[in-house]
C-alpha cells in the first residue's frame, strides 16, 4: 500500500457498521453509562485483505478473538463492549487488551451495540418476551440440549452450557397477552421505533402456570442444565400462577426493580442475593439464568439473519460508490486507484456467522444419579 494512502477501516467494515446502526440505532443505547459503537477500527490494508465476513458474539474473549483471526473475519460484532471505561494504556500484559491489539494487527475491527439491542423494538427484550409466551420454538433442524459429559468428579458431570439455536414461530397456541415497555426511551426516538426502551412487561389475560413458563424459557434459550429460580417460601412451584412477567436481558435489577410495582415473575440474567430476596418477600418469583444465557440465543435466532439481509444491501451500495470513485480518480489521472482496493470493491460476497467459542463463564455441573 502506498505510504500516502489514507488510513481508514475497510469498505466492508463501513458497510457492517452502517447496517448495525440501521438495525439498532445508537441513539437508543443508554449512553449515561454504556459504551457502544465502533470500539476498534482496524486500518485497512488492501494487500492483506480479510474476508467479507462478520463474527457475532456476546463477549470478546481470547477464544473468540482466536476464532475470528483463524476465520479471517473483517469484523467482530461483540454485544458487550470490551472497552468500557477509559484506557490509560494498551499493552500485551492485559489479556483483554492483548485480544484487541492482535485483532488490530490482523485488520479486524470490533463493533459493540449492547443496550441499543436491548431497547430496539424487535430486539433482545422482545425476543425474551417471545420466549416467555411460547411464541417461538427451536427450528426443526436444531440440535437438542448439550450432552452431559463425564468428568473426573465422583459426584458431578462436566459443566454443561445452553445450546442456543435458530428458532421459528411456534405452532402451539400463544396465550392472549399484552406487551409494554417498562422504561421508554426518552424523546426523540427514530421514526417507527416509538416502543423503544429498556425492559418489557408481558401481561397475560389469564394467569399462566409458572411451570409452563419455565418450560418455555428452557426451550427458548437452549435447554440449560438447570434453572436457577427463587420463589416465596409460602409458595409452591406447581401451584404458582403468573399474570405479569418482567423481562430484561443481562443484569435486570435497575430495570425490573426500579419503581414500586414488581412483576409476578422477573426473568433476567442475574440479580444479587439481596435483590432476589427482596423480590420473593414481596410474593414474586425470579428466574436468573446467568447473565449471557438471556442474550446469546438472540444472535442465533434473530440478529444473524437480520444483519445478513441488511448487510447485503449496504455492501452493494458501498461497492457501487467505491467503484464509481475509483473510476473517476482513474479518469482524472490521480493516484487514487489502488489495485487491492479495487479488488475489495469487486468482491460481492458477504456473510454473518455466530461464534462457536462464545459462552457464558458459568456452566452447570449435573449431580450424578
Amino acid at each position: 500500500m502506498s505510504a500516502s494512502f489514507p488510513a481508514s477501516s475497510s469498505p466492508f467494515t463501513r458497510a457492517v457498521v452502517s447496517s448495525m446502526k440501521k438495525l439498532y440505532p445508537e441513539s437508543l443505547a443508554d449512553k449515561s453509562w454504556d459504551n457502544t459503537g465502533l470500539l476498534l477500527e482496524a486500518p485497512f490494508n488492501p494487500a492483506q485483505r480479510q474476508k467479507n465476513s462478520v463474527l457475532l458474539a456476546i463477549d470478546l474473549t481470547k477464544a473468540v478473538a482466536d476464532e475470528a483471526i483463524q476465520r479471517k473475519d473483517s469484523v467482530v460484532v461483540a454485544y458487550h463492549p470490551i472497552i468500557f471505561r477509559g484506557l490509560k494504556s494498551l499493552t500485551l500484559q492485559d489479556p483483554q487488551q492483548q485480544s484487541l491489539l492482535r485483532l488490530a494487527q490482523e485488520g479486524i475491527s470490533v463493533y459493540s451495540p449492547h443496550t441499543a439491542v436491548d431497547a430496539t423494538p424487535g430486539g433482545m427484550a422482545d425476543w425474551l418476551c417471545d420466549i416467555v409466551t411460547g411464541a417461538i420454538a427451536p427450528s426443526p433442524n436444531s440440535a437438542g440440549p448439550s450432552p452431559i459429559e463425564k468428568s473426573s468428579s465422583q459426584k458431578y458431570s462436566s459443566p454443561t452450557y445452553p445450546q442456543p439455536q435458530p428458532s421459528v414461530p411456534s405452532s402451539a397456541p400463544v396465550p392472549a397477552h399484552t406487551r409494554t415497555t417498562i422504561h421508554p426511551s426518552p424523546s426523540p426516538v427514530p421514526e417507527g421505533l416509538e416502543s423503544a426502551g429498556m425492559g418489557r412487561l408481558v401481561t397475560f389475560s389469564t394467569p399462566q402456570p409458572l411451570t409452563t413458563i419455565i418450560d418455555n424459557l428452557a426451550r427458548g434459550v437452549g435447554h440449560p442444565g438447570g434453572i436457577p429460580i427463587a420463589i416465596p417460601q409460602s409458595a409452591s412451584i406447581d401451584t404458582m400462577k403468573i399474570r405479569t412477567v418482567g423481562v430484561c436481558p443481562g443484569s435486570g435489577s435497575s430495570v425490573l426493580l426500579k419503581g414500586g410495582n414488581i412483576p409476578d415473575l422477573c426473568f433476567t440474567g442475574e440479580l444479587s442475593h439481596h435483590e432476589a430476596l427482596a423480590t420473593i418477600e414481596r410474593g414474586s418469583a425470579v428466574v436468573a439464568l446467568a447473565h449471557t444465557n438471556t442474550e446469546r440465543g438472540y444472535l442465533h435466532a434473530v440478529m444473524r439473519e437480520r444483519l445478513e439481509e441488511t448487510l447485503k444491501k449496504e455492501w452493494e451500495a458501498e461497492r457501487g460508490e467505491g467503484l464509481r470513485a475509483l473510476e473517476e480518480s482513474a479518469k482524472e489521472g490521480g493516484a487514487g486507484v489502488v489495485q487491492g482496493l479495487e479488488e475489495a470493491f469487486k468482491d460481492v460476497e458477504s456473510a454473518v456467522t455466530v461464534s462457536e467459542r462464545d459462552r457464558d463463564p458459568y456452566g452447570i455441573m449435573i449431580r450424578r444419579a
